[in-house]
């Protein structure tokens, strides 16, 4: 079976690829869709996400809300740890600390950048950071993975 990697590099050559790749994430965990992602780099060791600032993800004073930007660092995060990680080993995401550091306005990105090396058995503590179109930081946090051994494949 294909990895998530893997069907980001067939798909990325082609004209709308990265937006194809992007819906097909959404139609596998159908909560991310609500932010519209756009996966603009995924790679070993990191992931980059754009999401386009838009009425259906802003509180009441008008900025991205902060379940929108948990959201985005989730994904974005979750991407870059899934094509990292040794085909032995599986994930999934145990806590979450973030700070906001500025109103969230316009098109934003969620970068993820990591070490391959710290994906380990047992919790990892993974950065992630929120840029504003001025490249300022409007979140920063970690979110901390579980990793263990894939089970054995039924024979």
């Amino acid at each position: 079976m294909k990895t998530l990697l893997e069907h980001f590099e067939s798909l990325k050559r082609f004209p709308f690829g990265k937006h194809i790749y992007s819906r097909l994430v959404g139609l596998r965990a159908p909560f991310f869709a609500r932010i519209h992602p756009l996966v603009t780099d995924l790679r070993p060791g990191g992931c980059t996400i754009r999401i386009k600032d838009r009425r259906s993800i802003r509180n009441h004073i008008g900025t991205v809300n902060a379940g929108a930007l948990c959201t985005l660092c989730e994904l974005t995060a979750g991407l870059a740890v899934d094509a990292s990680i040794p085909r032995h080993l599986r994930w999934i995401p145990r806590e979450m600390t973030v700070r906001y550091l500025k109103k969230a306005r316009g098109t934003l990105h969620g970068i993820c950048q990591l070490d391959p090396a710290v994906l380990q058995p047992g919790d990892v503590r993974i950065p992630i950071e929120i840029q504003d179109p001025a490249n300022e930081t409007v979140l920063s946090g970690e979110i901390t993975f579980y990793l263990s051994e894939r089970k054995p494949a039924a024979s």
